[in-house]
C-alpha cells in the first residue's frame, strides 16, 4: 500500500509564533475603491449556525438545488467616527500632521482614552492643500451587545475615492454613527483580519504535527527525531513546543450571504453559547472566521477576489436557530 504525504503543518511564514501584542488585528493592505466610503467595518464574532440555500454558482454541480451550508454570524453594531487624521507625504512615506475630534464623544471613551477637552483646530480650519490623505478613528459600540463590555476599540480606518472625495465624506461623517449597510452589502467578497483562538503552550506534535515514535524509541516519542551530536543545538526551523493560537491571521474571500436587520431571525430562546443574544444588523459569512466568540474580527474588501464566486447573494430559504 502507498504511504500517504503528510507534510509537517506549520510554515516559516509566520514566525515568531508569539502571543499578538494586541486583541485588535492591525490591517496593513487596504484594497482601493473609488467610492468615498470606509474600506472595512468590524464585527463581534456570535458563533456558527447552518442555512439552506438555493445554489447560484455557474459550475457548480448543484446549481440551482437547495443545499445546506454552516455559516458564521457576526453582529455588527454601528461605529462612531471619533476624529479625523490627515496626513503629509514626506521622503520616508506618510506622516499625521494633525487631528481633529468630533464636537461630542461618547462617555465610554473616556475609558480608553483621554478626551481632549478645548480643541485647538477645528474642520473649518483644514484645507485641502494642507494634506495628502485623510484617515478616519473609528471606535466600536460594545455597550449595544451582549458581551457585558463598556471599552470600545479604537483603530484607524481608510477611505476610498479621490482625496476631495474623502475630505467631503470625512466631513459629513465626523462624529455621526454609521451602519454596517453603508459599508458592505449581499454577496461581496470581503477579507477577515483577526486574532486567533489562543490554545496556550503546545508540544510539537500538536503544534506542527510531528510523527509519535516508535514505542522503542530511547528518547522522547512525541518530539522530532534525533539529529545526532547537533540535537544540543538544533536550528530553529525545527519543530519544538511553544505558544499555539492567539496570532493575528488574514482570511481571504469570505462571502457575505446575507446582512440582517432583524435578529429574530437567528436568535433562539436560550441565546448563543458563550455570547447571548444578538440586538443589532448582523452578517451570515459563509464557513468559518478565525477567532473565538466575541472576538472582534475586521472586514476588508477583497484584495484578491475570486471571480468564479458571483456577486451576487444566494435566495436563503431557512436559517438554524
Amino acid at each position: 500500500m502507498p504511504t500517504s504525504r503528510n507534510p509537517r503543518r506549520g510554515t516559516m511564514q509566520f514566525w515568531p509564533r508569539k502571543r499578538a501584542a494586541r486583541q485588535i488585528a492591525r490591517v496593513r493592505f487596504w484594497a482601493q475603491s473609488n467610492e468615498a466610503k470606509p474600506l472595512g467595518f468590524p464585527g463581534y464574532k456570535v458563533g456558527m449556525t447552518h442555512v439552506l440555500l438555493t445554489d447560484n454558482r455557474a459550475n457548480s454541480l448543484t446549481k440551482g438545488d437547495d443545499i445546506c451550508w454552516p455559516v458564521t454570524i457576526i453582529e455588527c453594531p454601528p461605529v462612531k467616527i471619533v476624529s479625523l487624521v490627515f496626513y503629509k507625504k514626506n521622503v520616508y512615506g506618510l506622516h499625521a500632521v494633525s487631528q481633529i475630534f468630533a464636537d461630542k464623544l461618547d462617555k465610554n471613551l473616556s475609558r480608553k482614552l483621554i478626551i481632549p477637552k478645548n480643541a485647538k483646530k477645528k474642520i473649518s480650519d483644514i484645507k485641502i492643500d494642507d494634506f495628502d490623505d485623510v484617515r478616519l478613528l473609528i471606535c466600536t459600540q460594545p455597550n449595544l451587545t451582549c458581551i457585558h463590555k463598556k471599552k470600545p476599540e479604537i483603530f484607524e480606518m481608510e477611505i476610498g475615492g479621490s482625496k476631495a472625495d474623502k475630505f467631503k465624506f470625512a466631513q459629513e461623517k465626523l462624529g455621526k454613527e454609521v451602519p454596517v449597510r453603508e459599508i458592505l452589502k449581499d454577496g461581496m467578497l470581503v477579507d477577515a483580519h483577526g486574532i486567533t483562538q489562543g490554545k496556550g503552550f503546545q508540544g510539537p506534535v500538536k503544534r506542527f504535527g510531528v510523527a509519535i515514535g516508535s514505542h522503542k524509541a530511547q528518547k522522547t516519542r512525541r518530539g522530532p527525531a534525533s539529529l545526532g551530536p547537533w540535537n544540543g543545538n538544533r536550528s530553529w526551523t525545527v519543530a519544538h513546543a511553544g505558544q499555539m493560537g492567539y496570532q493575528q491571521r488574514v482570511e481571504y474571500n469570505k462571502w457575505v450571504l446575507m446582512i440582517g436587520d432583524d435578529p429574530s431571525k437567528i436568535n433562539n430562546s436560550s441565546g448563543f453559547r458563550a455570547y447571548g443574544v444578538v440586538k443589532n444588523p448582523f452578517l451570515l459569512i459563509k464557513g468559518s472566521v478565525l477567532g473565538p466568540e466575541k472576538r472582534l474580527i475586521t472586514f476588508t474588501h477583497a484584495s484578491r477576489p475570486d471571480h468564479t464566486v458571483p456577486k451576487e447573494a444566494p435566495v436563503i430559504t431557512y436559517i438554524k436557530q
